[in-house]
This record gives structure tokens, C-alpha cells and sequence, in this order.
């Protein structure tokens, strides 16, 4: 298993760093964001702050910008202890403004993951669940 740092994937929120997760994280593609959704062919998961699982989608949206039309930012679904459905969400700020939206989807595809997990964990603190004890 991994360092525990509340990266993992779906099948596995409160057990760690999955062996092929924690490889990518020290240099293997799957350690950002792109490279963890072409590798593994779902989104990774993440256990919050507040102790629930999580996962993650880049969004992307227009907006009534002329000189940057475009934003990116992330939406976490927060899903039920038994990973049967979605019960809630928090999302991240707007993390880029582009002329693009397929530049913003590359440059997020490059978002390490641990930085995605901070992201998630900040969007955690600012709905006040703050963390577990």
C-alpha cells in the first residue's frame, strides 16, 4: 500500500496510495491528473478532510469574457460510504482562463495529484467541515 495520503481509487478510498498511484506520484505519468485518468480509465479518488470519499471532473465552461472566454476549474462528488451513489459535491475555484477550452483540458490534464488533493481538501474547509478528528 501507499503513504495514506488520501489519494486512491474508487474501489479502495480509505486504504491509501495504491501501489500503481503512489509509483506515478514519483515520476511514472499517472501521477497528474491526465495521466491518471488515460492509465486507469476512470477518475482517481480521494478521501477528504472531512474523512469522505471523493472523486474529481475538470470542467469547463464559457464565460462573458472577450479576452479569455474560457475557465477550468474542479467539481469533487462526494460519494456515500457504500460508493453507490453521489450525495453531495465542493469544487475548486476557477484554476485557469484561456482563449481555448482544449488548452485549459490539456493544462489541467497536468495538475499533479497532490495538488488536486489540496484543491479538494481547501474546497472541503471553505463549506466548514473542516477536518476529522
Amino acid at each position: 500500500m501507499g503513504s495514506g495520503n488520501g489519494i486512491g481509487n474508487p474501489d479502495a478510498f480509505e486504504h491509501g496510495v495504491p501501489e500503481e498511484l503512489d509509483e506515478g506520484i514519483h515520476g511514472v505519468p499517472d501521477g497528474t491528473l491526465g495521466g491518471y485518468f488515460s492509465t486507469h480509465d476512470r477518475p482517481p479518488a480521494f478521501t477528504g478532510a472531512d474523512g469522505e470519499p471523493y472523486t474529481v471532473s475538470v470542467e469547463v465552461e464559457r464565460v462573458a469574457s472577450l479576452a479569455r472566454p474560457f475557465v477550468g476549474y474542479l467539481i469533487f462528488p462526494r460519494w456515500a460510504a457504500t460508493g453507490l451513489g453521489v450525495i453531495g459535491h465542493v469544487q475548486s475555484p476557477v484554476l485557469l482562463e484561456g482563449q481555448l477550452p482544449e488548452d485549459i483540458q490539456a493544462e489541467m490534464a497536468e495538475l499533479p495529484l497532490e495538488r488536486v488533493k489540496e484543491l479538494l481538501d481547501e474546497a472541503i474547509r471553505r463549506t466548514g467541515r473542516g477536518t476529522i478528528s
